[in-house]
């Protein structure tokens, strides 16, 4: 009998099938491509979901990042603060725009920037363009410092939240923070457009600016003009649609994903070595992946191969950009924070379509390595 595989996020369309009513409206009227009502429509649910004034909805979250350091006026040369752990995404935008990419460490309380490392980057490097925070597997980072710091120096702050939609610091949703947020909703993030990303701000003229970019910078014209360099980042209105959806089980994913964490916390924390990714007091987390890291006799590889021999998807911790090797000639300031979390993490199943059998099996797994 053939065994079920367990994937690590995959997505979940809705059991309510509010994806297919939008997505069915689009066929009826004709409004395929390129943009239609969906694409209005999930550009102001976003915003109101996040707490921002205005977005734009794009093709990725990379696009996102993208047009926010353009919109920040990132341009050759310019020296970009960049959290170190994290996905390639958020770092290749700033090489886009040939920019200096300069990697910022973790902290241990927050898994994301350290803002005493940031304090040193400062110091070193007064003439700065941007700042880009990441909100890792759904944590918020030290929005209070980073904010801080950052109207101190009188740079833009950008958040990278692709992991974080439904995420709070203090009350108040991640990605609402700085001068521009950014969401993704690609196949394996809390809420699925199949692909596609957003880009929020409270500077409406900003989110104007990167509409008219990512439609190839068409200038209001009869024929074809273009008085600046564009792009084609633009969502369909079909896949707007199936965000619009999808945004309407957002709070359901959130607690699926808490229960999950929930469940591996209450299962695992007990096993020698095994510690959990912070949830502190000021953070109302997505819980995104269920993550730990592993200081003792069993590491992360053991697992992931012995889950893999079960059909059962895990993953490491990202690597972090200043240990890559595109990225390694760029300067990196902090300690090993990053990478001390890269050679002991690892990110556990977490798909909200997962039972509770699903988690018996998983957590049963994992323990085996103990005995």
């Amino acid at each position: 009998m053939s065994v079920k595989k367990i994937y690590l996020s995959s997505p979940h369309m809705s059991d309510e099938g509010y994806e297919m009513q939008f997505v069915q409206e689009a066929f009826e009227t004709n409004w395929i491509a390129p943009l239609g009502k969906n694409v209005n429509e999930f550009e102001k649910e976003l915003s109101e979901t996040v707490g921002s004034k205005a977005a734009a909805a794009l093709t990725t979250g990379t696009a996102a990042i993208h047009l926010a350091l353009k919109a920040a006026g990132v341009g050759e040369g310019d020296i970009v603060f960049c959290q170190s752990l994290t996905f390639s995404a958020t770092a290749n935008p700033i090489i886009y725009q040939n920019a200096v990419p300069v990697f910022i460490d973790s902290d241990y309380e927050t898994w994301n920037m350290c803002p005493k490392a940031l304090e040193r980057a400062f110091e070193k490097y007064p003439k700065v363009k941007a700042v880009l925070v990441v909100h890792l597997y759904g944590l918020s980072a030290n929005m209070d410092k980073i904010v801080e710091i950052c109207n101190k120096h009188k740079v833009a702050l950008i958040e990278d939240a692709a992991e974080a939609l439904g995420t709070y610091y203090k009350g108040k949703h991640t990605g609402s923070f700085g001068a521009y947020g950014i969401f993704s909703f690609n196949g394996n993030k809390i809420i699925t457009t199949s692909g596609g990303g957003m880009l929020v701000s409270d500077n409406i003229e900003d989110i104007e600016k990167a509409r008219f970019w990512a439609t190839q910078a068409r200038d209001p014209a009869r024929h074809y003009q273009h008085s600046q360099l564009g792009y084609n980042y633009r969502i369909s209105n079909v896949v707007a649609g199936i965000g619009r959806g999808q945004l309407m089980v957002l709070k359901q994913r959130v607690a699926k994903k808490k229960y999950i964490f929930e469940y591996y916390k209450k299962e695992l924390e007990g096993l020698d070595g095994i510690q959990f990714m912070p949830i502190n007091h000021w953070n109302e987390p997505n819980y995104w992946l269920s993550c730990m890291t592993l200081n003792g006799r069993v590491k992360p590889l053991d697992i992931m191969e012995t889950l893999e021999k079960a059909d059962i998807e895990s993953r490491p911790i990202w690597k972090p950009m200043h240990m890559q090797p595109f990225f390694s000639k760029f300067d990196f300031i902090g300690t090993d924070v990053a990478e001390k979390l890269f050679e002991t993490g690892v990110c556990l199943p977490s798909d909200t379509k997962m039972t509770d059998e699903d988690l018996e099996r998983v957590v049963n797994i994992i323990k085996g390595l103990w005995q």
